[in-house]
């Protein structure tokens, strides 16, 4: 239609292929992130953007070397072993740093150094660097939790510096008059918007035919595939700097100016779109769960901050298992004991709880500050968490100070006899966002304790931030309640489901756990329905077979 030769119309329909979820955030606003159609977007997202930018390093590195019959072979080779070596290694040194140094600083500094490395290392053989930095991007992604200060710190540089300036390298670029004065600029600039958009909504109503969706789930996921920006923003750079044997632009001025004007409509597009759904969806969810929210108290997580050590991974364990549609859910407290007090630890006190604030704010969630005075630290949690509403409550494992004290604790005895709520007692060995693989034990009957949804609520979200698989080990007939649980509320989690018969030895478990795991044991309370007396034994067994 608009006279172009083969390599340009490959690379426009690369550009109109791959899109940008610049409409995200509105999803995560209204707390839709488990809907059906926003996972069938994202993953859209990962393979249309790999393929487009493959796309567009294999034409860029045609224009940079000899094109014969090695050169495909050579390409291959190079493009195979070098994606390898990113999916592969990045994530193990990843992991090794993060576990090796929780320095905040470092850790930005080295995620930007991997994702220049990977970019550098395809530049390297002959492809646009792009294609290497956003691999390591999307590797590197599984270790950085969406809500953690380390994210939060990237998407601020991202759109603070990295963007804007891109946009302004763009902008310096455009002639803004040929848009108004040629004829053909504006005709490429309609016909690419028309594209786009046109070429979005079909795909979304393929998608929708398919799976057999709802007309709101077609618009969601047009809405979220409209946005043309960072991919197309690229490509449309590295074609308009390749210069052809005829010495003409692989993509002229036209098309620079054209893009940027689908950018700007699609982006637009997108975002009301996506609004319009969100609105519906979430009006949808409140009639349904008008009943279930009546039951639900607002979540509230109480977090002792005791110990300086324990503080950052206390936090970042309630980070990821906190609502994330509740905005004032965490609670710090610091007890202060009556007949110990001292100026010092009231000073160490308030240190501590500016910690976990400042820790909490870098992922830019608030946290409520509590300092009281009390008899002992038990009565002081008790009383904070009847005062302030608290549902849950995450505390570090104590050390054995001799060899006849317990392994739970005095604090931890005190606070199960004196609360109803749940109760997590944690001992952390690695960072919380290094996790691979969620391993909990479930005894028989605890469908049936009144706090079975919290604590699978709280473990599946943690499933679905960490992007790790969630294993339950339970018997017939709780694997039952749990499985239909699940697919009603969170279908997006990996899971996966063994029998645990007998749950008088957990040592069945040890093959199954490895360093780098999270073991959860759910446990209960004397006199409740799936209180079984092997739980006297799970100190013993624990210290002795699962230390590591």
């Amino acid at each position: 239609m608009l006279g172009y030769g083969f390599l340009t119309a490959v690379l426009l329909a690369s550009m109109y292929a791959s899109h940008t979820l610049i409409a995200y955030p509105i999803i995560s606003r209204y707390g839709l992130s488990r809907l059906r159609s926003v996972n069938i977007t994202i993953g859209g997202t990962a393979v249309t953007v790999t393929l487009a930018l493959i796309i567009l390093a294999v034409i860029g590195g045609m224009f940079k070397g000899t094109v014969d019959g090695w050169f495909w072979v050579f390409l291959v080779a190079k493009v195979a072993f070098l994606g390898f070596l990113i999916v592969f290694f990045f994530p193990r040194i990843g992991r090794w740093f993060f576990r090796k140094y929780d320095d905040s600083v470092m850790q930005f500094v080295f995620v930007l150094a991997m994702v220049f490395l990977g970019g550098g290392l395809m530049e390297f053989v002959g492809m646009e660097g792009i294609l290497g930095a956003f691999l390591a991007g999307l590797v590197l992604n599984r270790l950085i939790p969406h809500v953690s200060p380390l994210m939060n710190r990237l998407e601020f540089v991202g759109n603070a510096l990295f963007i804007p300036y891109f946009l302004i390298g763009v902008g310096m670029i455009i002639d803004v008059r040929s848009l108004f004065t040629g004829g053909e600029a504006l005709k490429v600039a309609i016909v690419m918007t028309v594209v786009a958009t046109f070429s979005k909504w079909l795909a979304a109503w393929i998608t929708q035919k398919i799976y057999r969706m709802q007309s709101n789930e077609r618009s969601m996921i047009f809405g979220l595939s409209n946005a043309q920006a960072a991919a197309t923003l690229a490509a449309v750079l590295i074609g308009h700097e390749i210069i052809m044997e005829n010495g003409e632009r692989l993509l002229n001025d036209d098309v620079l100016n054209g893009t940027v004007v689908m950018i700007l409509f699609t982006c637009v597009i997108s975002s009301l779109v996506t609004e319009r759904s969100a609105r519906r969806f979430a009006l949808d969810e409140n009639v349904q769960a008008e009943e279930e929210a009546k039951k639900v108290n607002t979540e509230q997580i109480l977090i002792p901050v005791a110990n300086p050590e324990t503080i950052e991974d206390l936090i970042n364990l309630a980070l990821v298992i906190k609502d994330a549609k509740q905005k004032n859910a965490l609670v710090a407290l610091n007890v202060i004991n009556d007949n110990n007090s001292s100026e010092k630890k009231e000073q160490q006190g308030k240190r501590n709880l500016e910690k976990a604030a400042m820790i909490a704010a870098a992922a830019d969630v608030p946290v409520t500050m509590v300092s009281r005075y009390d008899l002992n630290i038990a009565s002081g949690i008790i009383h904070s968490v009847k005062e302030n509403e608290v549902t849950s409550i995450i505390t570090g494992l104590h050390r054995k100070a001799n060899i006849t004290d317990s392994y739970f604790g005095m604090l931890a005895g005190n606070l199960l006899k004196g609360l109803n709520c749940e109760i997590i007692i944690s001992k952390f060995l690695i960072p919380v966002n290094t996790i691979k693989r969620i391993v909990i034990a479930v005894p028989p009957k605890a469908e049936y304790e009144s706090g079975f949804p919290r604590w699978l609520e709280h473990f599946c979200r943690m499933g679905s931030t960490l992007g790790c698989r969630v294993h339950f080990f339970a018997n017939e007939q709780t694997t039952a309640r749990l499985q239909t649980w699940i697919k009603k509320r969170h279908k997006q989690v990996l899971t996966d489901f063994s029998l645990l018969e007998d749950w008088n030895d957990l040592l069945v478990l040890t093959g199954q756990v490895s360093y780098d795991h999270l073991l959860v044991i759910i446990s209960a309370r004397p006199g409740t329905i799936s209180y079984d007396n092997s739980f006297e034994k799970l100190p013993r067994q624990l210290g002795k077979y699962f230390s590591k």
